[in-house]
């Protein structure tokens, strides 16, 4: 009996680290993930293979992106097709490298960044202790991943940015 507990032990033990060094992030698609321009989104994704040296994951979601540590939690979230904002004054809205972005630190030092303007809109969540967010919005193959989604609106006064919404920008 207690050799087949040993060999019972021994596969679970097995499992769970074998499980544990997965590469897969698990993630939620968008409600309008499947909307045609995710999927260009998610080709141009393809040229991204390191984001501020944080290197691509694999997701099991569409139109979704990561990026950071495999073993740790993603530096770097990307969900296409996520629910178009409204015009807002609750957050500040910024232009960088040509997307315009609103730009939400309630989970500071997490920061949610949504594409506004763009229908359907993409989604980043970063980890501004891990990266900086400038240095991840401005990764050219990543914009131009996100600008594959024509632009129908924009920021009124982009210009305009607290020294909060700066700082918060400069992370990292």
């Amino acid at each position: 009996m207690s050799r087949r507990l040993a060999i019972t032990a021994v596969i679970l033990l097995g499992t769970a680290l074998l499980g544990g060094c997965s590469t897969t992030v698990h993630l939620e698609p968008a409600e309008d993930a499947n909307n045609p321009l995710c999927a260009e989104v998610s080709v141009g994704l393809q040229n991204v293979g390191s984001i501020a040296d944080k290197d691509r994951r694999w997701t099991d979601a569409q139109s979704t992106g990561a990026w950071g540590d495999s073993g740790a939690s993603s530096a770097i979230i990307l969900r296409c097709g996520v629910a178009v904002p409204a015009p807002t004054s609750e957050l500040q809205c910024v232009t960088f490298e040509g997307v315009d972005w609103l730009v939400d630190a309630s989970e500071t030092p997490f920061l949610r960044l949504t594409t506004y303007g763009r229908d359907p809109a993409v989604q980043l969540y970063i980890d501004t202790g891990a990266v900086s967010s400038n240095d991840v919005i401005s990764t050219r193959a990543l914009v131009g991943a996100i600008t594959a989604i024509p632009a129908d609106g924009k920021c009124t006064s982009p210009d305009e940015l607290d020294e909060d919404a700066q700082e918060l920008l400069d992370l990292g």
